[in-house]
């Protein structure tokens, strides 16, 4: 699998923010998304059990905008 880099968070300092790719699967379409890690109990408690290979990451509302971006076609 190959990805495509669509944005990172533009409020962020350095090479470590919040990020958005797109991959290249050709069985569905799929988005990877580098984010901070969750460990608030209680964010971890209202979302419930996580299965094994998956977890969640927290990202700002900015990051999403890349996901539309691609959906329209628009440069970023």
């Amino acid at each position: 699998m190959r990805v495509r880099f669509l944005g990172k968070d533009p409020n962020s300092q350095g090479d470590n923010s919040p990020t958005l790719f797109a991959t290249d699967r050709t069985d569905r379409k799929t988005y990877i998304a580098q984010g901070w890690v969750v460990t608030d109990p209680q964010a971890l408690a209202d979302v419930g059990p996580v299965p094994a290979g998956e977890a969640i990451v927290e990202i700002p509302e900015d990051v999403l905008k890349f996901y539309l971006r691609n959906q329209t076609g628009e440069e970023h």
